[in-house]
């Protein structure tokens, strides 16, 4: 069998992906890896607070690499730190690399070619799949989660902490993406059929923060402002009980 660590995000599609991925029997998932943002003690992205993705990680029966990144790292240094990373991975036996991504073709492709240069390859379990579909087969399966995170420029605000359920999905606007995969929401997964037991938390407080664009001369990947530009995001706060 072939090697392998999953890119884990804590959301809904890297569970799936993992789902899959156990029931093909064609890769040895070894290994979580996970980036987090060391300003916040944060995942990347999503919000989550450490503690939550070390339970997830328990309660998946896998060892977990941090991948920790400064709040605001240029694309340069985050491609260095990455590449160092993936070495690492290289070192100790692992050959591919699985990700949830769906239908995002430009990330797809500079996934696809940063770690091609290191001999590393890339795997989308779910690509170019129906994402109401997918969904839908999450929900069925038996997994739960829960939204941390919403666009407010693309999703209502009140769509934050909500349980993904046919509810959630009823009450979709028709031009957001099912899955968030136009990075519409974000969300934690706190059980299903791959986990040994139910994560139990509690909900914290609702945060809105902004966020504007760095300067180009800048090169920053990740830019944190309270000022805001067009694009700003709600996070709900979980606690772990």
């Amino acid at each position: 069998m072939k090697k392998a660590y999953l890119n884990w995000s804590s959301g809904k599609d890297a569970a799936l992906a993992l789902y899959k991925v156990k029931q093909d029997g064609e890769y040895s998932l070894q290994k979580l890896v996970t980036t987090v943002n060391t300003e916040f003690n944060r995942i990347s992205m999503h919000g989550v607070r450490l503690e939550l993705l070390q339970k997830q990680a328990a309660c998946l029966d896998l060892p977990l690499q941090k991948i920790e990144l400064n709040g605001e790292v240029s694309m340069e240094n985050y491609n260095e730190i990455m590449t160092i990373e993936t070495n690492k991975l290289l070192d100790e036996g692992f050959t591919h690399s699985i990700f949830g991504d769906i239908f995002l073709e430009d990330l797809k492709r500079y996934r696809e070619n940063q770690l091609e240069e290191i001999g590393v390859q890339a795997v989308f379990p779910l690509w170019k799949q129906d994402t109401r579909e997918l969904l839908e087969e999450f929900i069925a399966t038996g997994f739960k989660a829960i939204v941390v995170c919403v666009n407010t420029a693309k999703l209502d605000k009140s769509f934050c902490g909500r349980i993904l359920d046919q509810s959630f999905l009823k009450d979709l606007p028709k031009d957001v993406d099912p899955c968030g995969e136009n990075g519409e929401f974000h969300t934690f997964v706190f059980d299903g059929p791959i986990f040994k037991e139910p994560i139990k938390f509690k909900k914290g407080e609702m945060v809105e923060r902004s966020y504007k664009p760095a300067k180009e001369s800048d090169n920053i990947c990740f830019s944190k402002d309270q000022k805001s530009w067009d694009t700003s995001f709600v996070y709900c706060d979980l606690l772990l009980e």
